[in-house]
């Protein structure tokens, strides 16, 4: 009986059969897929933070249909096949959990933490790398924010770090008052970027300190935002007006309102 992840891998190999497939899927690589890989991966995200579990269900298949993609290419190319891919995460999964295969026990999650990412430095060290830095193998591919975060978890690491979320908003205060002295002085785009950025880092690492995930709290602004914005312009259009009608100050009376009532 053929299993659904075979099928699945025999529906992508159709689907890229340089005679009979799809022109679409033949045309593709790895660059070109790669977006598509990050999108499904917050569509997923999207899905949990709804608790939508039939949409997950859903998103998680669309989600794999990216790693079997991958592989396919990968195996036209005679790289590696996704039954590869599948036997080096569970060799990866074994490896890095000797306190699940093997006796080992940690004092703390904070140790097993530690333990995690010295096992991730040996594996990067036997693979011939030559960067021996606590903050190696971070990817310049993730979003920036995740980037911050993982940057500033390694640092933590070996104890470069704030004891708790108080001198962070202290840390917090003064890179604000830093912006704004840029823009009472007339900084340029470049000043203004590089200080704006160390407070989106600094946030970035208040989160951190709260165990708040950054790109959670972010969907939820957005979400609450866009929530309010659309509540505006229902009332502006029951008034028979659109949003761009009103003033500001009218615009702001609005938003208060709608806040207010709960959106």
């Amino acid at each position: 009986m053929t299993r659904p992840v075979d099928e699945l891998i025999a529906i992508m190999a159709r689907l890229r059969d340089p005679e009979n497939g799809c022109p679409w899927d033949v045309k593709q690589s790895f660059a070109t897929i790669a977006p598509y890989t990050i999108e499904e991966a917050y569509e997923v995200a999207d899905a949990i933070d709804r608790n939508d579990m039939t949409d997950l269900r859903d998103e998680l298949g669309d989600l794999l249909l990216q790693v079997v993609f991958h592989s396919r290419m990968a195996e036209e190319a005679g790289h590696f096949a996704f039954g590869d891919v599948v036997a080096e995460i569970c060799d990866k999964m074994v490896r890095r959990h000797p306190h699940v295969f093997e006796d080992v026990r940690h004092e703390s999650l904070a140790a097993q933490s530690r333990d995690w990412d010295r096992l991730k430095a040996e594996e990067r060290a036997a693979k011939g790398g030559e960067d021996t830095s606590a903050l190696a193998g971070i990817s310049h591919g993730l979003p920036e924010w995740q980037r911050a975060v993982k940057l500033q978890k390694r640092a933590a690491n070996v104890g470069f770090d704030w004891p708790d979320h108080r001198p962070v908003l202290d840390k917090m205060a003064e890179e604000i008052e830093e912006v704004r002295h840029e823009f009472d002085n007339g900084a340029d785009e470049e000043r203004l970027a590089d200080e704006i950025g160390d407070v989106l880092f600094v946030a970035a690492n208040l989160a951190r300190h709260a165990k708040v995930d950054v790109s959670r709290a972010l969907r939820g602004a957005n979400a609450k935002f866009e929530r309010r914005f659309r509540a505006m312009e229902a009332i502006a259009a029951s008034e028979g007006r659109l949003l761009a009608s009103y003033p500001l100050d009218e615009q702001e009376a609005l938003w208060v309102r709608v806040k207010r009532e709960g959106v």
